[in-house]
């Protein structure tokens, strides 16, 4: 298994700021990008909330126990750090009232606001996060470790953009999730049950995902499209390249992504035969696999396509005193902050978690 710290950087060659992330809470804040705002009707209520110290899932036990409804019905787009100032929506079912919950009080939880709406929020409804993040302890003058840092990202702003790597988070110490998915999946499914089964099963996914994208990087296709390369648009939909000389100019612009291989036994996979194919099926085959051993796992596995880069948006840097700048960025829903930060500072940021907690978040 390969370790975030073993995986190659997009910018080798361009020097990074070193530092630490995290040294004080507010230095990681993240916050929720809405897919959309609550209506102001219906029987439930999104409140707006902020919060240190306190997991998403936590958060929304603790609200709902203050108001008085069943917390198996409160409803999140996506989970946010425990360890980051977060601001996020969290859906109460009926009979929540939003006068209760801008009057409950919550350790580590403060309700901004809270508006009615039609329909529970469900997983995934958010088109990404906008995050903050200070690095302190720097290995050169702020002002320099700034202009390195804008230098990384005028290159990850370049198309296709950085890197979509799963961070440490989806692994645990050591890799040891996904080591214990492979074998839950070699075992025909035997093993854990609920929660932990689906994630032990996702943090394989992620790791066969992450050694994808690596070699793509490696052998000089990070960047370029192969036949049968299954490509997204960036607003949406999923097709198979045919001609990757007309498709490559898209690429390019940032009019697409190519995506890699989140297998399961319903992913979509490229046409048998091209070059795209070849590379993941070489992935399975080292690990003696078939998609369709995904199938005893049934629906913690069905398997899905993952672009192998994301399009960094807002990407600011400034300086916050003469040890510590600070970079300001929105991520698609899914991507990793930590990710970006890596090349950065051009340091293993592993320890230090990321504010957008999974692939939903």
């Amino acid at each position: 298994m390969n370790a975030i710290s073993e995986l190659p950087y997009l910018t080798a060659e361009l020097p990074g700021t070193g530092g630490a992330l995290r040294v004080e809470p507010v230095d990681f804040a993240v916050e929720e990008l809405p897919a959309y705002q609550p209506s102001g009707e219906g029987d439930h209520v999104f409140a707006w909330i902020e919060k240190s110290g306190v997991t998403t899932i936590a958060a929304a036990r603790a609200l709902a126990r203050a108001i008085g409804v069943d917390e198996r019905d409160v409803g999140s787009a996506g989970l946010k750090d425990r360890h980051a100032v977060t601001r996020q929506f969290l859906s109460f079912p009926p009979p929540a009232r939003a006068d209760a919950l801008l009057a409950a009080e919550v350790p580590g939880v403060r309700v901004l606001s809270a508006v009615p709406h039609r329909h529970k929020l469900r997983t995934g409804h958010l088109r990404g996060n906008r995050f903050a993040l200070v690095v302190r302890r720097l290995a050169l003058p702020a002002d320099q470790a700034a202009a390195r840092a804008r230098a990384v990202l005028a290159r990850l702003l370049e198309a296709p953009g950085s890197p979509n790597w799963f961070g440490e988070q989806r692994f645990g110490a050591g890799g040891d999730n996904a080591s214990a998915g492979r074998a839950l999946l070699r075992g025909g499914g035997r093993g854990p049950r609920g929660r932990e089964r689906r994630f032990l099963v996702s943090a394989y996914q992620a790791e066969l995902f992450n050694r994808y994208l690596r070699r793509r990087i490696e052998d000089g296709l990070y960047a370029r499209v192969v036949t049968g390369d299954l490509l997204s648009l960036r607003r949406g939909g999923l097709f198979a390249s045919t001609d990757p000389a007309a498709d490559q100019p898209r690429l390019e612009q940032g009019e697409l992504a190519v995506t890699g291989p989140m297998f399961g036994h319903k992913m979509r996979a490229p046409a048998e035969g091209s070059d795209a194919a070849a590379r993941e099926r070489a992935l399975l085959d080292e690990e003696e696999l078939s998609p369709g051993d995904f199938r005893a796992l049934g629906k913690l596995a069905p398997g899905t396509r993952r672009p192998l880069s994301v399009a960094l948006e807002e990407a600011l840097v400034d300086v916050v005193d003469e040890d510590a700048i600070r970079v300001r960025l929105a991520l698609p829903s899914g991507a990793y902050a930590t990710s970006v930060m890596r090349e950065i500072m051009k340091l293993d940021t592993t320890s230090t978690g990321d504010g957008s907690a999974a692939s939903n978040g």
